[in-house]
């Protein structure tokens, strides 16, 4: 079931590194520290977009994609950090970079100025759910006295049900901050699976190539031409 417009994608294989499990927070700390560089110019850009929006009745292009690509990384620094995806994540927050990842509009979508005006006060009761279901998948996921570490430092492989759980709150966080910061006009759903893709690629596949034109039957040969009569 996939019916909201931010999708969380996960492609990852349940294979984890115990090293890095068992590091995980500490190798988490650059990433941290860039998000919260980074979003204090998102911040600020947020509160320019709300302005375009209002006005013109859609986000400006430019200011969603550097709010996208925030978002996008965010996503991704939370599904290492709670290693539900096992990679070393880049920290630019390119799209088809990471195996967990969170799709959003490429085009800014027209919106409500009345949704708008009163985002932060609409935004407000998802952002209690959001709050109240990270905090224990944190709790679920933290080193030494998570049950989730405790199975993956021994088996070398996180449960799927332990994995689809995180998943499911990143999923949930990804599209009330999404609607939030006026990537999208969809309120966030709290139901499980909408909005996910378990297996499924960010990044379409290419078209298939086009069959090449069948050859042209060859021609019958020209009869010779007749002597000429004496």
């Amino acid at each position: 079931m996939n019916e909201h417009p931010i999708t969380l994608h996960v492609m990852d294989d349940l294979r984890r590194s115990r090293l890095t499990v068992f590091f995980r927070p500490l190798l988490s700390v650059p990433h941290f520290l860039w998000l919260a560089l980074w979003g204090v110019v998102v911040g600020i850009v947020v509160f320019l977009n709300w302005f375009v929006t209002l006005f013109v009745g859609r986000p400006a292009k430019p200011f969603q994609s550097f709010i996208a690509a925030y978002l996008r990384y965010a996503i991704t620094v939370g599904a290492y950090f709670l290693y539900i995806a096992n990679p070393f994540p880049g920290f630019t927050g390119e799209p088809g970079s990471y195996p967990v990842e969170l799709e959003l509009p490429i085009e800014p979508e027209k919106q409500s100025r009345w949704k708008t005006f009163f985002r932060i006060v609409l935004v407000y009761p998802a952002l209690i759910i959001a709050e109240l279901s990270i905090y224990p998948v944190l709790l679920l996921f933290f080193p030494l006295i998570g049950f989730a570490w405790w199975a993956t430092m021994i088996t070398g492989r996180i449960p799927r049900g332990f994995r689809d759980l995180g998943a499911n709150a990143l999923r949930y966080l990804g599209q009330v901050y999404a609607y939030y910061y006026l990537i999208t006009d969809t309120y966030p759903c709290s139901s499980p699976y909408v909005g996910m893709a378990l297996g499924s690629p960010v990044v379409t596949a290419p078209a298939a190539m086009e069959t090449p034109a069948a050859a042209e039957e060859p021609t019958a040969p020209e009869a010779p031409e007749a002597p000429p009569k004496a």
